[in-house]
């Protein structure tokens, strides 16, 4: 964890907001004192960020058997001869 006064930090910012994209947080002091820490945001804003802060609060718990397949991401079947890509494009020339 680094420390930063107020006056370095407004100078430099752009290199700080890189140090926390890597990872690091970063308190800032005024006169020497703390009063603000700048830290990465975790994915906070993604699905998986969301599940996490639910279970932080307690109003989730966590799946006991981490093997379960998640249903919003569910196996596709492979198509790897790209037969329904042609199908598709088939309808579309005829107009279907």
């Amino acid at each position: 964890m680094r420390r930063v006064a107020i006056s370095e930090l407004k100078a430099k910012l752009s290199e700080f907001i890189a140090l926390v994209q890597s990872g690091e947080e970063v308190v800032v002091t005024d006169r020497g004192r703390p009063v603000a820490r700048i830290s990465g945001l975790r994915d906070e804003t993604g699905r998986s960020g969301r599940l996490q802060r639910l279970i932080r609060l307690g109003r989730v718990r966590p799946p006991l058997d981490t093997s379960v397949v998640d249903p919003a991401r569910p196996d596709r079947p492979s198509d790897e001869e790209g037969r329904a890509l042609s199908a598709l494009l088939e309808e579309r020339r005829a107009g279907r």
